[in-house]
């Protein structure tokens, strides 16, 4: 694999020892070389080989090239800006403040490790979905049976609180320990509300799912999809097999999952009322707590140590859910907010086993 090069453009305002210490910890972390230089020119910012992450800074020429064909180079700006169209096969990551570069650089990796085949679903920017499949069946273990029909396959639908600056790259590595598990995985995009209004994004994500029949694919099996949200992108997949998508399994990942509640209580600096507005007949439908029985198999998945208004969206949930006659599991173990999307944790592990299992015998 090549070498990882981060180049910090002119006028970047950034700490450079931070900025040094986030990038050698994520080589470290991915087991990858890399280096970080600082570019005292425009011309010095145009990638020279190996896996480039590019923070341009604030010169207009530097963000002019951002557009150009100039390869698989990920942009990163530490504030937002909404406004920029990288250039094909090219990722913009934006608004995550310094963090932003750990970000940059998985995806720099992931993207060379594991290939995925991108499927547009609509003419938007955001309206896609990258396929990734197994390179073969897994025979034994705990994938699933090189004899049944096909691949079951596992939704994503990332989270952000609904917000544009996240996006589909939060749930790359799921996608690759799925994959690595003999699942084909449907990374899915949509449009973001902040931007593009709430119902283009719930539009987005039943189209997305909906798209995984026209992908032409002979090595899926459609009758075993699973849907996994995490954080507002739980109550977007739960959202969607409430209104009908076709699905076997609908699972909630440290979950919003009563919308109207998160909405009262001002969670995440009023994320609600940014995405959807203040009608509480949206928030209603939108909440899925408010639209149980789901009549969907469902898996809940929360860390014990994640915000305690989302534990407690939780398990209200899965209570009403079971008092519903809903069939649903809940999984509540150690972890943060990011544990339930991290491969490397044990609620991870026992949510892939869970999913594995009920994949399985859904026949």
């Amino acid at each position: 694999m090549s070498d990882v090069r981060v180049v910090v453009g002119p006028g970047v305002v950034a700490d450079p020892a931070l900025l040094s210490e986030v990038a050698e910890r994520e080589f470290a972390a991915l087991g990858v070389k890399g280096s970080i230089r600082y570019a005292r020119t425009v011309g010095e910012l145009r990638p020279d080989g190996g896996l480039p992450v590019i923070l341009p800074g604030p010169d207009p020429a530097a963000r002019a090239l951002m557009s150009e064909p100039v390869g698989p180079v990920v942009w990163l700006d530490l504030t937002r800006d909404d406004r920029v169209r990288p250039g094909p096969d090219a990722l913009h990551v934006h608004g995550r403040g310094v963090d932003g570069l750990a970000w940059a650089i998985r995806h720099a990796v992931h993207r060379t490790r594991h290939h995925a085949r991108r499927i547009r679903y609509g003419p938007h920017p955001d309206q896609w979905a990258d396929l990734y499949l197994p390179p073969a069946p897994l025979l034994g273990g705990s994938g699933p049976s090189p004899s049944d029909p096909g691949l079951p396959v596992v939704v994503l639908v990332h989270g952000g609180y609904w917000r544009s600056i996240w996006a589909a790259d939060l749930m790359e590595p799921l996608a690759a320990d799925l994959v690595g598990r003999g699942f084909a995985v449907w990374n899915l995009e949509y449009r973001r509300p902040d931007l593009n209004g709430w119902q283009a994004t719930t539009e987005d994500v039943a189209a997305g799912i909906g798209a995984l029949a026209a992908a032409a694919e002979p090595a899926l099996d459609l009758d075993r999809v699973a849907v996994a949200g995490h954080s507002a992108g739980a109550q977007l997949a739960l959202r969607a097999a409430a209104d009908g998508a076709r699905v076997a399994l609908a699972v909630s990942l440290a979950g919003v999952l009563d919308v109207r509640e998160a909405g009262r209580r001002w969670l995440s600096s009023g994320a609600v009322r940014a995405a959807m507005g203040d009608d509480t007949r949206t928030h209603a439908d939108a909440s899925p707590l408010a639209r149980l029985p789901l009549k969907v198999r469902q898996l809940v998945v929360q860390g014990s140590g994640d915000d305690l208004d989302l534990i407690d969206f939780s398990r209200r949930y899965a209570r009403a859910a079971k008092e519903s006659g809903d069939d649903l599991t809940y999984l509540e173990m150690s972890g943060d907010h990011f544990a339930v999307i991290d491969p490397t944790t044990p609620i991870w592990h026992t949510t892939a086993l869970a999913l594995t299992s009920t994949l399985a015998r859904h026949l």
